[in-house]
């Protein structure tokens, strides 16, 4: 992660940046932080789970709609950029036709940890998310092959970690049928 040279930048001023370079940033404490561009593993994965996070929203006819890359404000000049974030339609609608960042929580958060951001999914989102109040945060993580799903319980996050052929709970899709192994699997294209 590289600091740009742009400081002191309100969340409204974050909201229309663009420097033209097509790089995407976080606003942390009003300086951007680059965000290095995904691996193809991340990006099968996220794929994956947005496939089946959608299929269940279909099956339920739930009012929800998951989004990868989108942002979500977790302070007053912070932004952070989720991997999947699961948002109700009426969220979707409040920034139809402005950028694409949530300062409603979002149902539930997935990052997919990468060698670049271990310290910032597991630590510095983590307490952001839960300060925002969003309600599930999976962190999924090919590098030790297992997923903490993070439930937030009075103010802050009880973690569960499944690991192998275990199928992931989550409270907000108490229906899924997916295991950590087939979730990492996506990441291979052997």
């Amino acid at each position: 992660m590289v600091a740009t040279p742009v400081t002191n930048l309100t969340f409204e001023e974050y909201l229309i940046y663009d420097d033209g370079s097509g790089f995407h940033y976080e606003l942390v404490d009003g300086r951007l932080e680059l965000m290095n561009p995904p691996t193809i593993e991340h990006f099968l994965i996220a794929k994956l789970l947005e496939q089946v996070l959608d299929t269940e929203i279909n099956r339920l006819s739930l009012p929800w709609l998951c989004f990868r890359e989108t942002g979500v404000r977790t302070g007053r000049n912070k932004s952070r950029l989720t991997d999947l974030s699961v948002v109700t339609q009426g969220q979707a609608r409040e920034l139809l036709n402005v950028s694409a960042v949530f300062e409603s929580s979002p149902l539930l958060i997935v990052e997919v940890v990468s060698p670049d951001s271990v310290k910032r999914d597991y630590r510095y989102k983590r307490s952001e998310y839960a300060a925002a109040e969003v309600l599930e945060y999976w962190i999924v993580d090919p590098l030790e092959k297992k997923i903490s799903v993070l439930l937030l319980e009075e103010g802050l996050y009880e973690e569960t970690v499944f690991t192998g052929d275990g199928k992931i709970l989550s409270r907000t899709f108490g229906e899924i049928e997916i295991s950590v192994e087939q979730v990492l699997a996506a990441g291979n294209l052997g």
